[in-house]
């Protein structure tokens, strides 16, 4: 049989060794891209109830207040900043995502890493390498227990996010590989999350913890805080005890263009990724000449098996639940209306009597071996004549700089209602030359 090789270690002295000088342009773009697309889904999501409810809770807490909470102008020490603002971020379900272990990396990541660079001064570069740090490990993490974890029914934004967010702040402390594999181990003995809590205030609560999970194990392992450093790997450890999947290799190994960042996927739709594609689908359809969404006969979506644990909710009665919800999302996109708008999901909207009926048409075959990121749909008219239409939405944006313009837009249209227009260019200015910056407090500062 042969031996396991040591995970963690590797993992952590990768994660180290990250420097920002060694890093392609291209890369260094997308952090920025994650960023801007953070703050965009922070800002806003920082109006909704859940949001309130742990900002709340954190500021009978009370303590030093040192670190930003995004969208509200106060601060709250650095851990209880990492909850409520990792929190937000996932409130709308409107982040970005990665495909590769099924899972928000940003959200689990950015909140501790300005938190702590905050706290610390920490130059526009560090949290860039910080981040690139983070953002590796939690891949490598997730797809070392992939697909089996997820499918059990951990949140992968949750598990592998503690471990990312402890990787991103080790590296901004300057750990050493020995440190930051203790740090692994801190956050490995807290990481939790069930998918089961997907519809509910929890969810966006995993992020949350994710990123307070991660600052407190980097802080104890920079402490001389003990652990053990072979956690992901060893008897009764992450990969033993959080699914029936351990592929080392797959964690070792290099990611397509070297780096999994590359791979990052953002959300201009503001629900469940995994309903991208067939939304994206429905909006083709409904935008050929003469459709009329009164016509449909019946419609059939072919997805993934894996989406039925996700994102199968068949009759939502909340627009959270909404989000959630395949036929729901594909009755909005047949309808016209406008899926990337926050206020479509609403609780009122999904007891609309024209999108209910358009979601009861609604018949999804669950397919094996799929990719979880493809969608087919047929759509069946009174006179029985089928459009159909097919979509991957798991394909990263060939041209990063088409992407990043997109992303100001979808900036905008989130952060401006809450910083105004001239609040909103000054934070999208600072960010575009993240890279110049000497202290990450300049930043955080204008989005208080």
């Amino acid at each position: 049989m042969s031996q396991v090789p040591p995970v963690t270690a590797l993992i952590a002295a990768r994660s180290a060794a990250v420097e920002y000088g060694a890093l392609p342009e291209e890369i260094v773009a997308v952090a920025r891209q994650c960023l801007l697309d953070w703050f965009a889904v922070t800002l806003a999501g920082a109006r909704e109830d859940l949001s309130g409810i742990i900002a709340a809770e954190a500021a009978l807490e009370g303590g030093d207040g040192i670190a930003t909470l995004v969208g509200r102008g106060r601060k709250a020490p650095q851990l209880l900043a990492a909850l409520v603002n990792g929190a937000a971020s996932h409130a709308l379900d409107y982040d970005d995502v990665h495909l590769s272990y099924i899972g928000h990396p940003t959200v689990a990541i950015l909140p501790a890493l300005l938190a702590l660079g905050e706290a610390r001064g920490a130059s526009g570069r560090d949290i860039v390498a910080a981040f690139v740090a983070g953002y590796e490990t939690i891949c490598r993490v997730g797809v070392c227990v992939a697909p089996g974890h997820y499918a059990l029914g951990f949140h992968a934004t949750a598990t592998a996010g503690s471990f990312g967010a402890a990787a991103a702040c080790a590296r901004l402390m300057g750990l050493d590989a020995e440190r930051t594999a203790t740090a692994l181990g801190i956050a490995g003995t807290q990481a939790a999350g069930l998918k089961s809590m997907f519809g509910t205030m929890c969810k966006p609560l995993h992020a949350g913890k994710a990123a307070e999970n991660g600052l407190l194990a980097a802080r104890l392992a920079a402490r001389g805080f003990t652990s053990r450093a072979d956690v992901i790997e060893c008897a009764q450890g992450f990969a033993a005890t959080h699914g029936p999947d351990f592929h080392p290799e797959a964690a070792l190994a290099e990611p397509p263009g070297g780096y999994y960042l590359r791979g990052n996927l953002f959300k201009y739709h503001a629900a469940c990724y995994l309903t991208h594609a067939a939304i994206e689908c429905a909006r083709a359809i409904a935008q050929r000449k003469g459709f009329v969404a009164e016509k449909v006969r019946s419609i059939l979506l072919r997805i993934d098996r894996g989406a039925d644990s996700v994102c199968n909710i068949k009759a939502p009665h909340t627009g959270l639940e909404a989000k959630f919800s395949l036929r729901f999302t594909i009755a909005l996109a047949l309808a016209g209306i406008d899926t990337a708008s926050l206020g479509t999901y609403s609780d009122a909207r999904t007891a609309d009597p024209r999108l209910v009926a358009l979601r009861d048409k609604v018949e999804i075959a669950f397919m094996d071996g799929w990719s979880t990121s493809r969608s087919q749909i047929e759509v069946t008219l009174a006179d029985g004549s089928v459009l159909a239409a097919e979509h991957d939405s798991g394909i990263p944006a060939a041209d990063v700089a088409a992407q990043g313009r997109r992303i100001e837009t979808k900036f905008t249209s989130l952060a401006a209602p809450v910083l105004g227009e001239d609040g909103a260019d000054r934070l999208r200015d600072a960010v575009a030359v993240l890279g110049e910056l000497r202290s990450v407090r300049d930043l955080m500062a204008l989005a208080g």
